[in-house]
């Protein structure tokens, strides 16, 4: 099962999510603080980060920030409800999904799991490696590359960009997206998915004001567009 870190200041919240995720096999470290969290995470070495944005000191979004900048660690925020302006704050700094506090260990296991979970290619046609202008896309080994130098993507940004780009030309929908991507099969929020194509793109169009790869149209969605 997955190693979790939790950052959490909250001990009711701390302990409950700990011990439920405990009972269904997960190994839990836990963190009351940024500074502390991201200690833990050199020593815990975790395979998922459970981030609160409300943290005392250090907040969440500083600590997500600090993560991104040298990991691809898959990243879930931890928010109260209501709390909006953090949640586009949060997404905008690298987090991959967002839960809104109370919520069920099921729904937060849920949500690991779709994290967590790798995008495999079933067109045996389809050759590992692609190339669209600069960017080389290795559906097998999950990386990208532009003109040559590797791109650190978080894990929804390259489950967006290798979804779009299996279909070139084709427009998606937010709510399309979010099935696919996240795993969200309701109505969810569609800050997810436009936070994601922004920090993508910030990764890999030359220009992000004005994309090549990922094109909007609007009132539609996002394709992959043509070259």
């Amino acid at each position: 099962m997955p190693r979790v870190l939790l950052i959490e200041d909250d001990p009711s919240v701390r302990e409950g999510v700990e011990l439920g995720l405990r009972r269904r096999g997960h190994e839990v470290r836990t963190a009351a603080t940024g500074e502390a969290g991201l200690a833990a995470l050199v020593e815990f070495r975790p395979d998922l980060l459970l981030l609160d944005l409300m943290l005392p000191g250090m907040n969440g979004v500083q600590v997500c920030r600090l993560v991104r900048e040298q990991s691809q660690l898959p990243i879930i925020m931890l928010t109260a409800r209501g709390d909006d302006f953090d949640v586009v704050i949060g997404l905008e700094a690298g987090a991959d999904d967002y839960i809104v506090k109370p919520a069920r260990t099921e729904v937060i296991e849920a949500r690991i799991r779709a994290v967590l979970r790798r995008i495999e290619d079933t067109d045996p046609g389809r050759p590992a490696v692609e190339f669209h202008g600069e960017l080389a896309i290795d559906r097998v080994g999950l990386t990208v590359t532009k003109a040559g130098r590797r791109l650190t993507l978080a894990p929804s940004e390259l489950k967006l960009l290798l979804h779009l780009s299996s279909a070139p030309e084709q427009v998606f929908s937010r709510q399309q997206l979010l099935e696919h991507v996240w795993d969200h099969n309701y109505h969810a929020d569609a800050r997810l998915v436009d936070a994601c194509v922004a920090r993508l793109r910030g990764k890999i169009e030359d220009e992000a004001g004005s994309p090549r790869y990922v094109q909007t149209l609007r009132g539609f969605g996002y394709r992959f567009g043509p070259l």
